[in-house]
Parts: C-alpha cells; sequence; structure tokens
C-alpha cells in the first residue's frame, strides 16, 4: 500500500504536470503580441535608449501592426498616466479624475463636449510628443559620445551590437578596417531593418548622419511626416498578403506573418479578432469600400490629426453616455473610469457628491 507521504508527493506531481499543460494551452491559445515580448526582451538599458520602440505613446497602432490598447488611456490622461495604478487607492484615483474632469470642461457647464475633449486629446498627444523629445536629448548623447552633434551609422551600428553583447573595441576595430563582422541572422535582419530605418530618417542632402532632430524621427516616426510615410508602408508591407499595398478586412484581422508558430491560433482568440475587425471597418476603413489604402492608413496613424482627435472624442463620449445627450457628465466618467484610465474605481456614485 502507498504511504500518505508517496501519496502526497504523487498528487504534487500530478498538480504541477496539470498546471504546465494549462499554461502551454494558454500561450499557444493567444495570438503572439509583439509589442509585449519586445517590453519584456529589452530588458538592457543600453538597448532602450537606441532602438526605436514598438509602442508609440498617443499613436493608435503600434509598429508591429497590433493596436494599441492603452491608446485611450494615454490621450486622456497623457503624463499622468503612471498615477492611475491598478493598486492605487481608489478614493485618491477618483480626485484625480474630477481634477481632470473640471479641466477638460473650460466652459464650467459640467459636462465634455466632442469639441472638448477634442482640444484636450491634443494637448495629451502633444504631452507625449514633448515627453518624447526629451527622451531624445539623452538617448542622442549615448550614442554621440563625442558631442560633435551628429551620429554616423557606423557609430551607431557599433552601439547597437555592444547593446546586444558584441565587444564594442573589436567590432568598432573590424568596422573601422572594413572587416567582416560575424553576425547570426537575426541580429543581421534586425541590422538591415533599422538602417533602412536610418536612411528615411536622414533628411535631404542625405550623408547618413543623422543630427539630433533627424534621430528623434529615427526613434519617433510620428514626429516626421516621412518616417510616418514609411511606418505606414513597413505595417502595410507586413500584412499585405496579395501585394497590391491595401488592406483589405480579411488581411487586417491576420496576424503578421512569423509571429506566432501555430497559424490556426489566430483564429482562437475571438476577442482580438473583433476588435480589428471593429477598427477596420469603424475607424480606419474611412469611405467604407472595404479597403484601406496606405492614405487611410496614414490619417489613421496621425496622431497630430485634428479631424481624427475629434472623432475619437465622440467615441469616446459614445462609450459612456448612459443619458444619450452627447456630453460626459462626470458620473457617467467615474462609472467608466476603467475605459478612460484604466482603473476601476468603485462606489462611485456613492462617492461623487461628496467628494466633488
Amino acid at each position: 500500500m502507498m504511504s500518505r507521504q508517496a501519496f502526497l508527493c504523487s498528487l504534487g506531481s500530478l498538480y504541477l504536470s496539470l498546471l504546465f499543460i494549462f499554461l502551454l494551452m494558454d500561450v499557444y491559445a493567444r495570438p503572439a503580441n509583439n509589442s509585449v515580448l519586445k517590453e519584456k526582451a529589452a530588458d538592457s538599458k543600453d538597448e532602450n535608449e537606441i532602438l526605436p520602440p514598438d509602442h508609440l505613446n498617443g499613436v493608435k497602432m503600434e509598429m508591429d501592426g497590433h493596436l494599441n490598447k492603452e491608446f485611450h488611456q494615454e490621450v486622456f490622461l497623457g503624463k499622468e498616466m503612471e498615477e492611475f495604478e491598478e493598486d492605487s487607492e481608489p478614493r485618491r484615483n477618483r480626485k484625480k479624475l474630477m481634477v481632470i474632469f473640471s479641466k477638460v470642461d473650460i466652459n464650467n457647464d459640467k459636462k465634455i463636449s466632442a469639441k472638448e475633449m477634442q482640444r484636450w486629446i491634443m494637448e495629451k498627444t502633444d504631452e507625449h510628443f514633448q515627453e518624447a523629445v526629451e527622451e531624445n536629448k539623452m538617448h542622442f548623447r549615448a550614442v554621440d559620445p563625442d558631442g560633435d552633434g551628429h551620429v554616423s551609422w557606423d557609430e551607431y551600428k557599433i552601439k547597437f551590437l555592444a547593446s546586444k553583447g558584441f565587444n564594442e573595441k573589436e567590432i568598432a576595430e573590424k568596422i573601422k578596417n572594413n572587416e567582416e563582422l560575424k553576425i547570426d541572422e537575426e541580429t543581421q535582419e534586425v541590422l538591415d531593418n533599422l538602417k533602412d530605418r536610418w536612411y528615411q530618417a536622414d533628411n535631404p542632402p542625405p550623408d547618413l548622419l543623422l543630427t539630433e532632430e533627424e534621430f528623434l524621427s529615427f526613434l519617433h516616426p510620428e514626429h516626421s511626416r516621412g518616417m510616418l510615410q514609411f511606418m505606414v508602408r513597413e505595417i502595410i508591407r507586413d500584412l499585405d498578403q496579395d501585394g497590391d499595398k491595401k488592406l483589405t478586412l480579411s488581411e487586417f484581422i491576420s496576424l503578421p506573418v512569423g509571429t506566432v508558430e501555430n497559424q490556426q491560433a489566430q483564429d482562437i482568440d475571438d476577442d482580438w479578432v473583433k476588435d480589428r475587425r471593429k477598427e477596420f471597418q469603424e475607424v480606419i476603413d474611412a469611405n467604407h469600400d472595404g479597403i484601406v489604402t496606405m492614405e487611410e492608413l496614414e490619417e489613421y496613424m496621425d496622431p497630430m490629426n485634428e479631424h481624427n482627435a475629434l472623432n475619437e472624442a465622440r467615441q469616446m463620449i459614445a462609450v459612456a453616455d448612459e443619458n444619450q445627450n452627447d456630453h460626459l457628465e462626470l458620473e457617467e466618467i467615474l462609472k467608466y473610469s476603467e475605459y478612460f484610465t484604466g482603473s476601476k474605481l468603485m462606489d462611485y456614485a456613492r462617492n461623487v457628491h461628496e467628494e466633488f
């Protein structure tokens, strides 16, 4: 007969096995999100300083073609996003949200119109722009150690490879002497893509030397019309399956090639497909002809497009406008706080009158 200790050990092993299988099923049941994977992979401070980020604050789509799940919070909270943490005290977050409401409500009529929300969205987007400019100054210094005001492609490549674990002095010597670099295929592919982006950021006359302003376009293409167009071309290239440089609905709701090992897994995550279908049909496809052109995608991606900001304002109001007056009252924003701030505020109705 099995002893009690052996029986408990057997149960423990069975539990661990089942847990492992469950975790595997969960992983393979969901489309891979490159944005999350890249954030986790980019733990190195140096690498973060010189690699273009996949996630751009205030832009509706990630650079890998995934929808920006935090867009509403980013254009409603601006730099204050970090203050609304999931574990923050609800009462404190309610007060912060009330202060924001009063700032958006510029005519003090206790309700927010689409025009007021549009102005606020543009203001918060500009905050993200200015934040990127300040960060770029620090990042540019990291790749311009001699402080001569410009960075060559070779200088950048040396810093990039050093962030990947290569010996910086050895790499610099080999590049200086035009010697062959032994780089793995994956790193070389990243370098090739970065070089294409570098060329695009290099304003005429092209000299392959980026100034601080050009380096900002390299890291943050949303700051440059030309780079924004380049980003759109990259996204369409990744999603376009028939090579017509346009996107159909079926192409848009399919994952970019190589983002998941099992392509059948993309059909399992219904929410992911539903979100992309809704965004395609209701927002990106402006003329509703079933096709998204480069021009439509560029307009959708442009964070400083006032027309887009007004449409976004109307959509945000529609989400919480329970009394259907085309405005937002404080009670409505508090009730739908998770949509606007990512933070769920409990007992909003009981607290609103005693705090505001």
